[in-house]
């Protein structure tokens, strides 16, 4: 008797088993778990699927890796569309079939380059100035657009302004006259040295917008600088809209830029120093009708080489062939050409004019400073039009300054990529 009483409490144990854990519908939780339960344990773990019976545990440990700001391969959790910043340890690449957000400065370091794909489009979080692209010596930016997809680097913000971001910075071992290197202003990365071919890659059909944040009374951002960049680099149709200091700006370099656009710069639209010696061709700086935001000396171009010591070599001397300026604002310009500083420039083919009655400038060219004024082997050749006056001319060095009738100045024409319209105006 006592025998048949134990194989019966074993039937009844077995079968209430059963209907405990597997009875009714799979997705039912289990009301008496076992007491440890893991992920692979064939129990419905929250929001797992595809298993044989329900049941209740905790919910798997996030195995992602935690962001730690340095990117070290493609796949780096850093490299995030979402939210992309940190040290570029790696050659990666951001691709076009995503928005991606500047969230932070990206910095890619030596040996390592950043390839970003035609028609890409970057979104930089507006209001710091801790967000930029920075390209370190030794370092390389592939960002190699097309007129019919162009790289576009703007702001997130709802309503962009001009000083939302910091920029886009190359810096390269190129020689510059302030030492054999010196440290970026806004950055702090080292520029400078003997290699007047330095490669620091290449940009083409890339437009940066609401640039220039500021650090301090003396320290902004501008749109693109090339900090002692080398001649080796590729760098052509570039254009930079709304930036709230300068547009494009050179410290020392060899580095040829062709066609270049400066839409509303609040300061200068070209700006160099610091023995910048290479080319310029096709360059368009323009102040268009309702852009009021202004320093207190804005110009269509600055140039110096070195205030401390206006014969240091190498000397600021580049050549700058087929510019447009043009004032079309309700503003005064400071200087719609300023040469200071011991620096040189050749100059052909030269356009500047003003649109619309109240648009002006303080000086036509200026080639006085109190730090020291032009090299004398300055040469100027341009036209005017649109009201300038073309004897308001400052000249105390016997630089030649020509001025001649019929230039077309830039062609426009090469920058329809930017959608942008240029001021009306039948003379200019």
């Amino acid at each position: 008797m006592m025998r048949n009483f134990k194989y019966l409490l074993l039937a009844v144990v077995v079968s209430t088993s059963f209907i405990i854990g597997c009875s009714g519908d799979d997705n039912d939780p289990d009301p008496d778990p076992p007491a440890v339960a893991t992920c692979s344990d064939q129990i419905q773990n929250q929001d797992e699927t595809g298993v044989d019976c329900g049941g209740v545990c905790a919910a798997c440990p996030d195995t992602t890796p935690a962001k730690n700001g340095s990117i070290d391969s493609q796949d780096d959790v850093d490299l995030d569309p979402a939210g992309v910043e940190g040290e570029v340890n790696a050659s990666v690449t951001l691709s076009a079939a995503q928005t991606w957000v500047l969230s932070g400065a990206l910095t890619v370091t030596a040996g390592n380059t950043l390839t970003i794909e035609a028609g890409t489009r970057i979104e930089a979080q507006a209001g710091g100035t801790d967000v930029y692209i920075a390209i370190e010596q030794g370092a390389t930016i592939n960002a190699a657009g097309t007129m019919a997809d162009p790289i576009v680097i703007t702001s997130t913000a709802d309503n962009p302004r001009p000083g939302d971001w910091g920029g886009l910075i190359l810096a390269g071992r190129a020689p510059i006259n302030t030492g054999e290197t010196a440290e970026a202003e806004v950055v702090g990365l080292t520029y400078g040295g003997t290699a007047a071919d330095d490669n620091s890659g290449t940009l083409t059909y890339v437009q940066v917008e609401f640039t220039g944040a500021r650090i301090n009374g003396e320290q902004e951002f501008n749109g693109i600088t090339f900090y002692g960049v080398g001649s080796g680099t590729t760098v052509n149709h570039v254009s930079v809209f709304n930036g709230a200091d300068d547009g494009i700006e050179w410290f020392g370099g060899t580095v040829n830029v062709d066609n270049a656009l400066v839409v509303n710069a609040t300061d200068d639209m070209f700006d160099w120093a610091e023995g910048w010696t290479g080319t310029g061709t096709n360059f368009y700086g323009v102040r268009d009708e309702g852009f009021l935001n202004v320093t207190d000396d804005p110009r269509g171009i600055e140039a110096d080489s070195n205030s401390s010591n206006n014969d240091a070599e190498p000397r600021s001397n580049p050549t700058i062939n087929d510019i447009t300026l043009i004032n079309a604002a309700n503003v005064v310009m400071a200087d719609m050409i300023k040469i200071r500083r011991g620096s040189g420039a050749t100059i052909t083919n030269a356009l500047v004019g003003f649109v619309g009655e109240d648009a002006s400038a303080g000086d036509f060219i200026d080639l006085t400073d109190s730090a020291g004024p032009a090299a004398g082997t300055t040469s100027i050749g341009v036209s005017v039009d649109g009201g300038v006056d073309d004897t308001d001319i400052k000249n105390e060095v016997g630089a030649t300054i020509t001025i001649e009738v019929g230039n077309t100045g830039a062609d426009a024409s090469v920058f329809a990529w930017t959608g942008f319209e240029f001021p009306a105006n039948p003379e200019l």
